[in-house]
């Protein structure tokens, strides 16, 4: 919890005006968090938080790097990460996740930890498919490939491409036609 507390702002007694955190970690906050997406980074976070009468707004700018494991060949790579994100916080008798930009904090909280956040806006940073930059180039030429591909099924009505006549009936359809007409 010890590397945790380094993102604690304490909130009593903060005038209405704007206030500005610079904040760094590596491997320890990961390894701190209950979480297995990122174990090894290192990242830089500024944030800026605006106080008010009723709210506190925290924008944060974080930049770093993190390894990740690739998901097709299993080897770590860094991804770097560069994110803006925004939290509200508002005052309110009980605390309560309103929205995902927006949360009521109880209006006697003395101190905020903006560990949590942080992780959450770096774990949305990251790409959705974890591929190593080698692989990459390889998966956009297999994505093109795949844009090509032969039509299997059509909604259109083949009513009119037989009355067209570019088309023959298989004999056997034709069979079958037969019999639905006998009922």
């Amino acid at each position: 919890m010890k590397e945790l507390s380094k993102y604690n702002i304490d909130i009593y007694g903060l005038e209405d005006k704007q206030y500005d955190y610079d904040m760094e970690s590596g491997d320890a906050f990961f390894q701190e968090l209950d979480q297995d997406l990122i174990e090894h980074g290192h990242f830089k976070t500024h944030v800026v938080l605006n106080k008010s009468a009723t709210m506190i707004q925290l924008n944060f700018h974080t930049q770093g790097i993190v390894t990740l494991i690739c998901d097709r060949s299993l080897e770590p790579f860094e991804e770097p990460i560069d994110s803006n994100e925004r939290i509200i916080l508002k005052f309110g008798d009980h605390n309560e996740e309103l929205t995902e930009e927006i949360e009521i904090i109880n209006r006697n909280t003395t101190r905020i930890n903006v560990a949590r956040y942080l992780f959450d806006f770096i774990a949305l940073s990251l790409p959705f498919k974890k591929i190593h930059p080698d692989l990459r180039t390889q998966e956009e030429t297999d994505d093109e490939d795949e844009t090509e591909g032969i039509l299997v099924y059509s909604s259109e009505d083949t009513a009119e491409t037989e009355s067209e006549g570019e088309e023959k009936i298989d004999p056997r359809w034709e069979a079958l036609k037969k019999l639905k007409g006998n009922n």
